[in-house]
């Protein structure tokens, strides 16, 4: 990755600079980059946006004081300590009273919150910390959240029940996690073309020589299309997919669940009673589906525990974890990779890591899942379906059927 050409300029003479120069010179660069330059500059130089503030003060009033009080230079190790150092759980915390309501481009691992920050601080108090607003501010972007203003990004019309679902599925994990219970997310990745096609973003190669694509984007008729279907396993921080090479169904949705839980679910939770999926509300594994509902019975019969279902509302599929923990980093780990044959493909999910320890590993299914598979009135009233009180369209258990 390319470093920061600001971040670059500033380490080449940082070793020169008192306090003041370095609030000085992190100003200029924060003035020319204009709006958003303060923390831009502030991330790559580790100058604190309070003093990039005093630094532009300085700037516009032109004052260039020489004194030795200008310019003291602090002892290695010393200011101010951040709070986090003195406070342990601080940080914690805060992403607890985020986790909710948190928002943000599944592509990207940055997140933003809708939370204000006073009423944050009023929170973090309530629960034994002291922090200012504006220290919950910096915080906030040192855990890679940002403000940001409204963006069309739903998917559909907000439900008035929307807030409280997403409240519902967090304490519901939360209730499950604690007792270590398996509790997964899945989804279908965007289907991808196989074969030599442009994949955007850049890689490291010789200098003058690009890897060769195809101009245009006409589905080659023996690999055509690629399904990933994924699972995250939210307390293990893995993921599984399946690159399926027919349709995404819910029978091919639940059969990667069911290779999940053979290779690995099994095995990590040998000791089991239940399972919890959250899920969107459509596609393959949609709320409304007959045959989603028929195939995960057939897997809750054959695992011998209940299966709980959340989906996540209208307009907010993208939310899910599964987005911005297990494909936001796949697309990273292949992107300007041309994704040549399902063999290639593969390979690319599977070494899909993160700092965090994220870890994938992922199969070609090349089983045949045709369209249009009708579940009867008799097939699905033996479906042994129990709804929750609270949105039961949304919520609820499949249990194993007797016999």
């Amino acid at each position: 990755m390319e470093e920061n050409p600001i971040a670059e300029r500033f380490g080449l003479i940082a070793w020169t600079l008192d306090e003041r120069m370095r609030r000085i010179i992190a100003a200029a660069e924060a003035k020319v980059l204009g709006h958003g330059g303060i923390s831009e500059v502030s991330r790559a130089t580790g100058v604190s946006r309070r003093a990039i503030h005093v630094g532009l003060k300085e700037l516009e009033a032109r004052e260039e004081s020489d004194s030795e009080a200008g310019r003291r230079i602090r002892r290695a190790g010393g200011g101010r300590k951040k709070a986090t150092d003195k406070d342990s759980t601080l940080a914690t915390d805060l992403e607890s009273l985020l986790e909710p309501v948190t928002r943000g481009d599944p592509e990207s691992p940055l997140r933003w919150t809708t939370k204000s920050l006073r009423g944050l601080s009023e929170e973090l108090k309530a629960m034994g910390h002291t922090l200012s607003h504006t220290s919950v501010g910096d915080l906030l972007e040192e855990l890679g959240y940002s403000l940001q203003s409204n963006a069309k990004t739903l998917e559909g019309s907000k439900h008035p029940d929307r807030n409280a679902q997403f409240e519902y599925i967090n304490a519901e994990t939360t209730s499950r996690l604690e007792r270590g219970s398996p509790v997964i997310s899945v989804d279908t990745k965007k289907k991808e073309l196989v074969g030599p096609f442009k994949n955007n973003g850049r890689t490291w190669r010789p200098k003058g020589d690009p890897e060769e694509v195809n101009v245009y984007d006409f589905v080659d008729s023996k690999l055509g299309r690629a399904n990933p279907y994924g699972v995250y396993d939210l307390s293990a921080d893995s993921g599984w997919v399946s690159v399926g090479i027919d349709h995404d169904t819910a029978a091919f949705a639940v059969q990667t669940i069911r290779r999940w839980w053979q290779n690995i679910g099994s095995v990590s939770y040998p000791s089991a009673a239940e399972l919890l999926i959250t899920a969107d509300g459509g596609g393959s594994n949609g709320s409304r589906v007959r045959l989603w509902k028929l195939e995960i019975q057939k897997l809750a019969d054959e695992i011998g525990i209940p299966i709980t279902v959340c989906h996540f509302p209208p307009g907010t599929s993208k939310w899910n974890k599964i987005e911005h923990r297990l494909f936001s980093f796949i697309s990273m780990n292949w992107r300007g990779q041309p994704l040549i044959s399902h063999e290639v493909m593969v390979n690319l999910i599977a070494n899909t890591r993160t700092k965090s320890g994220l870890s994938v590993q992922a199969e070609l299914d090349p089983g045949s899942y045709p369209k249009g598979g009708q579940v009867s009135d008799e097939e699905f009233s033996s479906i042994n379906l129990i709804r929750s009180s609270f949105h039961g369209e949304w919520n609820y258990s499949i249990h194993p059927r007797e016999g």
